[in-house]
């Protein structure tokens, strides 16, 4: 689980790369859950969560930006 409060320290282009990850990450937990390799069924659930964590961020930066 990533902390919010250390998100809040990058920049939107490195969470916009930080959400790459995640998103290949999340493919790769789908893929194991498909063959029955994965072993934390909850991974999915927290993957999906960060990745609308980060994209949150993103979205409250950029309306800063336009308001500024």
């Amino acid at each position: 689980m990533l902390k919010t409060k250390e998100l809040r320290e990058l920049s939107v282009e490195e969470l916009r790369e930080k959400i790459d990850g995640l998103k290949k990450g999340l493919m790769q937990l789908r893929f194991q859950h498909k063959t029955g390799k994965l072993e934390r069924q909850s991974a999915l659930k927290e993957a999906r969560r960060d990745i609308a964590r980060v994209k949150t961020l993103i979205r409250e930066k950029e309306k800063g930006e336009k308001k500024s």
